[in-house]
């Protein structure tokens, strides 16, 4: 019996696009139908199944993201690609952000909508208690651990790779631990620039004088203590990457001279008079909301728009739970090889909690936890006693004093733990406050998810999507 087509919905205003787009895929053999508005495509998609929807951005009735929302949030099976002719970094981020597993600017070739539905509809890498295949999930980024085959890590190798050849600014944004940092890393590996220096530098803990003379370098005689001339990082690093973390506390006054220096590419350290020209590719992280720190006047408006020119969300391991335990074999085998023991596997009791657990401190924390349990185990499996200080105690689960007091805490030993721990404390403190909204929502609106987001004056899918990044489900009474 031959093997059933695959079906495909497109939806887009113009009957053009739709025929084109049937001609091309039909060819492919594929099972095409096609809707000029989002409202039709949904009443089809309520009678029949499709294993992916295209979709324009743009249009009259029911937009694209609309459209993608209702998509993952009635039957989140179906992948979803998205066109448009109105293509932007924002625009990219915010879709792939909502769920979709690619985008294609208009206009595309026939090989580019080929391309991107075959990797849509390819089967997924489907992860039990068995020790799955990390060299084969691995995307081979060069020599960079972006460990991980779900939707949200395969939109952020897609992004990651059509950056890294430019020398376009990127912004790595998104939750501390999340891997900001091997991005940046992956980033340079992948470029031009990949034979030459990578430097990263954590601007949150340097204070302001120290970071300018890091960055720019400063002249003897410059300052107290300046016995000789320093040549800067930016400086030090010409022809490679250099890596910003934390720029969200830089301040204004380097912000200034960190935008001169985007614009000219020339250096004037410290003290100095004759500014020196450079080939540097600068690549940001944050996990700080910076447009609303330009609202607040911490963040300069034109330095904001320089820095976010192709920004990379770093989705947060609770949305990538599919991740998970790839990422712990990954670590696994990385800290059974560095200390000469041979731990094989995690116990199905041990992977479920891994599963189960909410990881405020994303994939540093799980390294952390399986760093810990090899230096337990005393066998060849990680087994549930290796991790218990994971188990969440009845009564306490997500609960922020609880995790602070019963899980993985330690009184801060510097000044960079201390900052982690603040970090860590206030974004549990921030998931209560949502959780404890979605949940007083729900009750006032007798589990009905419309009415309570039409209460707390939210639409109904960015509701949804709440509940979902926090696991809370609607309980009718």
């Amino acid at each position: 019996m031959p093997e059933p087509k695959a079906k495909i919905l497109v939806i887009d205003d113009e009957e053009a696009i739709c025929r084109n787009c049937e001609k091309i895929l039909t060819r492919s053999n594929y099972e095409i139908k096609w809707a000029l508005n989002g409202y039709k495509a949904m009443e089809m998609m309520y009678k029949e199944a499709f294993d992916l929807v295209i979709t324009d951005l743009k249009m009259n009735s029911m937009g694209g993201l609309e459209v993608l929302s209702r998509v993952k949030d009635e039957w989140p099976q179906t992948q979803v690609v998205v066109i448009t002719g109105y293509a932007s970094v924002s625009s990219a981020v915010e879709v792939m952000k909502t769920g979709a597993f690619d985008y294609l600017p208009k206009p595309f070739t026939p090989d580019e909508l080929r391309g991107a539905v075959r990797q849509a509809l390819a089967p997924e890498e489907l992860f039990n208690n068995a020790k799955p295949d990390v060299k084969k999930i691995s995307r081979k980024i060069t020599t960079h651990q972006l460990v991980g085959d779900s939707p949200q890590m395969q939109g952020v190798i897609r992004m990651l790779a059509k950056a890294a050849p430019t020398d376009t600014n990127v912004l790595i944004y998104g939750e501390s631990g999340t891997g900001k940092e091997v991005i940046a890393r992956a980033i340079h590996a992948n470029s031009r620039r990949k034979g030459e220096v990578f430097f990263a530098v954590d601007c949150g803990a340097l204070a302001e004088n120290l970071l300018q003379s890091e960055l720019f370098g400063h002249t003897k005689g410059a300052f107290t203590g300046a016995v000789k001339d320093k040549k800067g990082i930016f400086e030090l690093a010409d022809g490679g990457t250099v890596f910003l973390d934390e720029v969200s506390s830089i301040s204004m006054s380097i912000q200034s001279n960190l935008l001169r220096f985007l614009e000219t590419r020339e250096v004037l350290p410290v003290g100095g008079t004759a500014p020196v020209k450079v080939d540097v590719r600068l690549v940001f992280a944050t996990n700080q909301d910076l447009k609303e720190m330009v609202s607040q006047g911490k963040l300069r408006e034109d330095f904001y728009y320089r820095i976010m020119v192709y920004p990379i969300f770093t989705p947060p391991l609770r949305e990538r739970r599919a991740d998970i335990l790839p990422i712990a074999y990954h670590f696994l085998d990385l800290f059974s090889h560095s200390m000469s023991k041979d731990i094989r596997s995690f116990s199905p009791d041990a992977a479920e909690i891994l599963l189960d657990h909410s990881w405020p401190g994303n994939v540093r924390q799980l390294r952390n936890a399986i760093e810990r349990a090899v230096i337990l185990c005393e066998g060849r499996t990680i087994t549930a006693r290796e991790l218990e200080h994971l188990q969440d105690k009845p009564g306490e689960e997500h609960h922020q004093a609880a995790y602070t007091i019963t899980h993985d805490y330690q009184v801060p030993a510097n000044a960079e733990e201390l900052k982690e721990a603040k970090k860590i404390i206030r974004q549990l403190a921030v998931e209560q406050v949502e959780r404890d909204f979605l949940t007083q929502a729900l009750e006032n609106a007798d589990g009905n998810i419309t009415r309570a987001a039409e209460q707390v004056g939210m639409q109904r899918s960015n509701f949804s999507n709440l509940m979902k990044k926090h696991g809370v489900r609607a309980v009718k009474k």
